[in-house]
């Protein structure tokens, strides 16, 4: 089989997965759904926030947010109180739809109910909890992707090595895979977490850590598959070196199942970082996260509704999206259930 031949059918199973997949109508809803939600935490300071993204002053338009143009703008005393300040008659600013910022407290507006002014309500310092969602969604999808990365990364590797090679390699890594799936993940994050400054990076790495087991079981399996296939040993045959052979060659092949487990995995990944800041481990505040909102609502559950409500909303619907995109792509992928 000529490369032109290998090309043209991997163009036509890719066109056979994606019209499968668009017959998935809540796959299809789920795609809708986490771009919405990534476009959300995109542009978050364009959606919340307390600093003007447009200014005329003086005959001068200034866009924000701008670094240099918000320091010269200091200096000339404008911003030390922007949250006030009125625009003039040949002035104006144009603030974002949610005009808070989250991390800008007041005690006289605290636990206030949605309503005109505050959509979603007020936390216990007055905080905007809408621009804390929003803000909070950054968090919640960059722990996501990037921890899922990191697992993702050291699976294919392991799993690789395991299936290419055999033997000892194998076996060793088998063993390491069976020791790491015996330690339940989310209780070895909350260990590790409780000897570790919080922070969003360490999350970001302890949740990555823990999460390749089972994407290197899936790279493994698929390796020990296609090693035993024709252009396989065509490659073997024809010189190549490993590297060449594993990366070029069966690794392309193999990353089908590793797309689907990764898709569970960012759901997986929000779900723990809001658990984790729910329990005190995740992102320190005043940093907005889905679960640290959720903590705060523990104290006022009883009348603060809006506390528990919200945030566990962006929780579900986000975790549901990426659900559902998994759900559509196994069976798009699987040739025993497409329809």
């Amino acid at each position: 089989m000529t490369t032109a031949d290998l090309q043209t059918e991997s163009v036509s199973r890719r066109s056979l997965v994606w019209r499968q997949f668009k017959k998935n109508k809540p796959a299809v809803a789920g795609v809708i759904l986490v771009a919405a939600i990534g476009l959300v935490a995109l542009l978050a300071p364009f959606l919340a926030g307390d600093v003007p993204l447009v200014v005329r002053k003086d005959g001068v338009l200034y866009l924000l947010p701008n670094i240099l143009t918000y320091r010269s703008l200091v200096a000339e005393n404008m911003y030390q109180n922007f949250d006030r300040w009125q625009p003039g008659p040949d002035e104006f600013a144009w603030r974002p739809p949610v005009p808070y910022s989250p991390l800008r407290q007041n005690l006289r507006e605290r636990l206030e109910p949605p309503g005109s002014a505050h959509w979603l309500g007020t936390d216990d310092r007055g905080r905007d909890v809408l621009s804390r969602i929003i803000w909070g969604t950054r968090i919640s999808m960059s722990v996501g992707f990037i921890a899922v990365g990191i697992a993702v990364l050291i699976g294919i590797i392991l799993g690789a090595l395991a299936g290419f090679y055999g033997g000892a390699v194998d076996a060793l890594i088998l063993r390491l895979i069976e020791i790491w799936i015996c330690v339940p993940s989310f209780f070895l994050v909350i260990t590790v977490m409780a000897f570790l400054e919080p922070s969003i990076v360490n999350i970001m790495v302890v949740i990555g850590l823990t999460g390749w087991p089972g994407i290197a079981r899936l790279v493994r399996g698929e390796f020990l598959k296609q090693k035993q296939q024709d252009y396989a040993v065509a490659a073997r045959a024809s010189g190549l070196n490993d590297r060449r052979i594993i990366f070029r060659h069966l690794l392309p092949n193999a990353l089908s199942p590793v797309f689907v487990s990764a898709t569970f995995g960012v759901a997986g990944a929000i779900l723990t970082e809001s658990g984790l800041s729910f329990l005190g481990f995740g992102v320190p505040p005043p940093t907005a996260s889905w679960g640290e909102i959720l903590k705060q609502s523990q104290s006022y559950v009883d009348f603060a509704w809006w506390l528990v409500a919200f945030p566990g909303i962006a929780v579900f619907i986000t975790v549901v999206s990426f659900n559902l995109v998994g759900d559509g792509l196994r069976d798009a992928l699987d040739p025993r259930l497409r329809q």
